[in-house]
Formats: structure tokens, C-alpha cells, sequence
């Protein structure tokens, strides 16, 4: 079965520009950005959403939980950033292409607009368990 062949999306709203992507086209487009900034000093930053029921284990999200994580991501990025399901039914995930080199300071602040964003969508208890994560892929020094 080739990629064409596949539902690209999951069903979940993305946001005002599109819908969230399912685990399998969002992997192909990661690692479609990741080849194309792995020779240049420019990166992609990964953020992952999970939400914790006990520490250590992410929670297995409703279809609810899920929409609602999308929609708190997808209002976080920018219209050329994609969301989608970074491991189904588990983690949530954003890729933001062609960052520049990505210091701590802007990791940082990017999982804070991304926690505050999901925070006002979520219920009290659900935002509790909230885990964001920003990772720094590619680059010239990070292959």
C-alpha cells in the first residue's frame, strides 16, 4: 500500500487550516522536514503533547480529550506549522519547519504559549497532567 493510498487525515480538526494529521502521514512529513534541514544551520522544533494520568505513563486520550488538544495546538502555531498524532491515540504532536537554531530561551517560550493555549481549552483536572515537550531536530550541529 503506498502513501497516496492512506487517509492522511485523523478526523480531528487541525485548526482553521486544515485537520490534524493521523500518525502515519504526520511521521512521513516529519521526516520530510527533517531531510530537508539536515545540511543546512536551520532546524524544525518538534512539540509534543501527552497528558499524564500517573507519572511516568501518558494517558489514553478520548476522542474528546483529543479534539480539544488539537484545537489548543493548533491555535498555538502558525499556518505553515502541521499538527497530528505523533503516536495515536497517545501523544499529540506539532512541527514547526525552518526554525533558526533554537535556543533554550525560545524552547522554552514556545511550550509555554502551547501550555497556556491547551490550558484554556482543557478542563482543570485534564490540564493538570499536562506534559509539553519542544525538541530540537536537524541542523548543522544536531543530526
Amino acid at each position: 500500500m503506498s502513501l497516496e493510498s492512506i487517509p492522511a487525515h485523523s478526523g480531528f480538526p487541525g485548526g482553521p487550516f486544515g485537520q490534524a494529521y493521523n500518525e502515519a502521514a504526520f511521521r512521513y512529513f516529519l521526516d520530510v522536514d527533517r531531510r530537508r534541514v539536515q545540511r543546512c544551520e536551520r532546524s524544525i522544533l518538534l512539540v509534543l503533547v501527552s497528558v499524564r494520568e500517573q507519572p511516568g505513563r501518558s494517558a489514553p486520550l478520548t476522542n474528546e480529550l483529543a479534539s480539544q488538544l488539537f484545537a489548543g495546538l493548533a491555535a498555538s502555531v502558525r499556518e505553515v506549522d502541521f499538527v497530528g498524532w505523533h503516536r495515536q491515540g497517545h501523544v499529540v504532536g506539532a512541527v514547526l519547519p525552518q526554525a533558526v537554531n533554537a535556543p533554550d530561551e525560545l524552547r522554552n517560550l514556545i511550550a509555554d504559549r502551547v501550555l497556556t493555549s491547551l490550558r484554556k481549552t482543557l478542563p482543570a483536572e485534564r490540564a493538570a497532567g499536562l506534559r509539553v515537550r519542544v525538541v530540537v531536530l536537524g541542523g548543522k550541529d544536531q543530526q
